[in-house]
């Protein structure tokens, strides 16, 4: 098997579809596409047999609802594709994705590959200002190392960190043991990291292949909150065990002040248990103090 495509599914179903005809006609035949259905309560589960009969390729599962942590580590048990790639359930895809991406990985023996997307914004969606396009800045057929790499996407304020970005060697995956921490959102910002920094064996592609459906009901699309902050706080703990490197406390100035800045629009009253955990953590040198002012006045 040279491919597994790997969908979490949670309550998507005004998107899923298109989204498995994008997969199911993929210009490469020889993938899996292992879809975990996280507690569902629409009709996602219905789509997801139905495509199943029409197409031996997919597989599906069940599981009471534990977030998309859970719900890719699940998929990635049954994974026996050589390169894995991490497919959000409403995103849209080029119909040659993942050939491209094999040929390239193959051409180049990365142990992982990574290229730009586009938005796709839903009406009612929260406008993001970011975008997904940061292979102009590297050269392609050119191998990098994750520290170099990191340091040059925060240098240029380039850093993106979602999984649907890359094809990954699987071996590489079992090499490192990785796996996404369960019970968090934003759980892409430890595990790209951990990722990129754990190699130095990666290489780009400058091709756009993916659009991101930015939704009104999903974690993009919604509003700022405790939990956003509390989660970021547990990325940040997960990294310093990971690794104390100069990169490590680079990465969390750069994401925390961020973190903080945006904090001032939660309630008032969820604001001093969220500073106290920073305080306490020693987190404040990363925060910096126009962004720890901004978080607690405004």
């Amino acid at each position: 098997m040279k491919v597994s495509a790997i969908l979490p599914v949670y309550n998507v179903g005004a998107y899923l579809e298109e989204t498995l005809q994008c997969l199911t006609s993929q210009s490469l035949g020889d993938i899996e596409i292992i879809a975990v259905n996280d507690g569902s309560t629409d009709n996602s589960e219905s789509i997801l047999k139905k495509y199943q009969q029409q197409d031996s390729r997919i597989s599906y599962y069940n599981q009471t609802n534990q977030g998309q942590s859970a719900a890719r580590n699940h998929a990635l048990k049954h994974a026996t594709g050589e390169y894995i790639y991490f497919m959000d359930s409403d995103d849209k895809a080029d119909l040659d994705l993942l050939r491209i991406c094999y040929d390239y990985a193959q051409q180049t023996q990365a142990d992982f590959i990574f290229f730009d997307g586009e938005k796709l914004m839903e009406d009612g969606a929260n406008p993001v200002a970011w975008n997904y396009k940061r292979t102009h800045l590297l050269e392609e057929n050119k191998r990098y190392d994750g520290e170099t790499l990191l340091n040059l996407m925060l240098d240029t304020k380039k850093h993106n960190c979602v999984v649907w970005l890359l094809f990954i060697r699987k071996a590489y995956l079992d090499r490192i043991n990785l796996h996404f921490y369960e019970g968090i959102i934003h759980e892409d910002e430890l595990y790209t990291t951990i990722l990129t920094l754990s190699s130095d064996n990666i290489y780009c592609l400058k091709r756009s292949l993916v659009s991101h459906r930015i939704r009104s009901a999903s974690t993009m699309g919604i509003s700022y909150s405790k939990r956003n902050m509390n989660c970021y706080l547990t990325v940040a703990d997960e990294l310093l065990k990971f690794r104390q490197t100069p990169i490590i406390h680079k990465f969390l100035r750069y994401t925390l002040s961020k973190v903080f800045y945006t904090g001032h629009l939660i309630p008032w009253k969820q604001k001093p248990v969220i500073f106290w955990r920073a305080l306490r953590s020693g987190y404040l040198k990363y925060i910096g103090l126009k962004s720890a002012l901004v978080f607690i006045l405004k």
